[in-house]
């Protein structure tokens, strides 16, 4: 989970600051409303804002030019309009209020325009925003053509080494901030002019320690109809080059795109004095980059929308990464670790090649169990957004704090991304859920789990999810199966006040786990009472040496040497 939120916020399980601007909020967690500071004028905008879309009512628009020095040729993407009170842009559930239209072959010197049917976040219209002094900024993120080998053409964002993040990606182009005048009421058009590239990002240098590994996946260009690449950050032990006979164990760290180095060595901070001691435990450390058309990540499963990311790694990266740093090769030497949307990632690699990895530990991973789809039930709810009652709806939580308090709703994320890219192409968390977990649709995108602007299930989707991608779902349906391939690989961590409500589906997955027989799993399941989204019961280095010691074990059952 991103936790990023993707490409328009900071990714989940970090500190970054989520406050908005001062001054009067944009959007409240209990209704889409503005705050009863708003002056009356604009409460009258909202309740007429209907008759005036459908009238067309002269309102104010945004005019934006593609410049020719900035496009050699049309331009098919989202083109995005974010307005701020300062000159800084923090598009989020609650920031920056953001709009968003697609643009097709946009040509350089002609120019679009957002007008008032432009869907907002978390203003809906153009045709809400009161009247004042604001920066305006756009962006138009650009779509790549892709013909892919189940028949289907799509338009989607092409990675380019950011991570799936749209005011960051090299090659999208943006406006310089601009302080306006807005009116929703005026008819002379504000203009702003698409002059700016982002520019390509250089690749990080190798280093004694680090080391990088970038392939071409053959699977995965042939399923996307062209050149793919997928890569691994390498963290080597200490004296790797002093013992070129020596083999080592791996530990696969699953996590958002980062070309960072593993736990951040290369800081000179106490990691890296620990893992240049002889303290540290002589294991290679790598992560993976596999960002694609709809994330940072691709959950490292094969999927109908995303293609066989979970062959790719496991048939291609990891078989390259251990010939090249001389890794022991067999399941006995690698495991799994990741929290979030990486705890996920873990324990489903563990499941679904139960024979390629020797055991993993899962921190606060995505759901587990289906039915608690964060806090939805998929299979059984009727609407993602609310719980209905006969007089009245209760809008569903998508982030409290550990205190109980709410920071938005599910419908706001959801909204969120929706301005940011239509079709899933927002690179948003929502986004990357459905594009992994659900079928295609007829036009070639994912198939919705739920409508997102209404939040009504789809439950015949969600019933294919489920039969995929439900974990503890697959693990019962086929335990008899896997479960002796499995004993005291799985290792579940998690706070019982996960912020985005992951704990659920953990308890599910317990119920399921603790009365398994022939064989009974024999693993860990372990929570921290008021642990938020990040708990983990390991400090320090405590879990590296845990991993070890796992690995030592079971490669002296097996008879194998280091």
């Amino acid at each position: 989970m991103d936790s990023s939120h993707g490409s328009y916020g900071p990714v989940r399980g970090t500190d970054v600051d989520r406050r908005v601007h001062a001054g009067p909020r944009w959007y409240r967690v209990d209704a889409p409303l503005p705050s009863p500071k708003a002056p009356v004028k604009h409460l009258l905008q909202l309740l007429f804002l209907p008759l005036v879309l459908a009238s067309g009512v002269a309102a104010q628009t945004v005019t934006v030019r593609l410049a020719h020095k900035a496009a050699d040729g049309p331009i098919t993407g989202r083109l995005l309009l974010m307005l701020s009170r300062t000159e800084r842009f923090r598009p989020g559930e609650n920031g920056t209020p953001i709009f968003g239209i697609d643009v097709r072959e946009l040509a350089p010197g002609q120019a679009a325009t957002i007008g008032p049917g432009a869907l907002g976040h978390p203003v809906r219209s153009l045709a809400q925003i009161p009247a004042g002094e604001y920066w305006a900024q756009a962006y138009l993120h650009v779509y790549t053509t892709f013909e892919r080998a189940d028949g289907h053409t799509v338009l989607l964002p092409m990675d380019r080494g950011e991570g799936q993040r749209w005011r960051r990606s090299p090659g999208n182009l943006f406006s310089q901030p601009t302080k306006i005048q807005f009116d929703p009421n005026a008819d002379e058009p504000i203009e702003l002019t698409l002059d700016q590239v982002i520019p390509p990002i250089e690749p990080p240098a190798d280093t004694a320690w680090v080391k990088r590994v970038r392939i071409e996946s053959a699977l995965l260009t042939t399923f996307w109809g062209r050149p793919m690449h997928i890569g691994a950050t390498v963290l080597l032990p200490r004296d790797f080059e002093a013992e070129p006979d020596r083999r080592y164990p791996v530990v696969y760290m699953q996590g958002h795109f980062s070309s960072r180095p593993p736990r951040g060595f290369g800081r000179g901070g106490e990691f890296d004095r620990y893992w240049k001691s002889d303290a540290a435990p002589k294991l290679i450390l790598v992560t993976f980059q596999h960002a694609n058309p709809y994330y940072d990540d691709s959950y490292a499963v094969n999927s109908a929308n995303l293609g066989p990311y979970g062959d790719a790694i496991v048939q291609e990266l990891i078989p390259e990464v251990e010939r090249r740093f001389r890794a022991i090769g067999t399941p006995h030497g690698r495991v799994l670790t990741g929290g979030s949307t990486g705890g996920w990632i873990a324990a489903a690699m563990q499941v679904l090649y139960p024979d390629f990895f020797g055991g993993c530990w899962s921190f606060f991973p995505d759901q587990l169990d289906f039915r608690n789809y964060q806090i939805v039930n998929i299979l059984a709810d009727e609407n993602a957004y609310y719980l209905e009652h006969e007089w009245s709806r209760v809008a569903r939580p998508g982030k409290r704090r550990t205190d109980g308090n709410v920071d938005y709703t599910m419908e706001q994320e959801n909204l969120l991304e929706e301005v940011i890219g239509t079709r899933y192409r927002s690179g948003g968390q929502w986004a990357i859920w459905n594009a992994v977990f659900a079928p295609v649709a007829e036009d070639g995108y994912p198939r919705p789990i739920w409508d997102p602007m209404t939040g009504v299930i789809d439950h015949e989707v969600a019933e294919w999810a489920r039969d995929h991608y439900d974990l503890r779902h697959i693990l019962e349906s086929r335990w008899s199966e896997l479960g002796p391939r499995l004993v005291g690989k799985l290792h579940l961590y998690v706070g019982r006040m996960d912020n985005y409500y992951l704990e659920g589906g953990v308890y599910r997955m317990e119920e399921f786990l603790e009365r398994t027989e022939a064989p009974h799993y024999g693993g860990v399941v372990e929570y921290g009472p008021r642990g938020g989204h990040g708990w983990s019961p390991f400090e320090g280095n405590e879990l590296l040496e845990e991993l070890a010691r796992h690995m030592e074990r079971e490669l002296e059952r097996a008879g194998t040497g280091q």
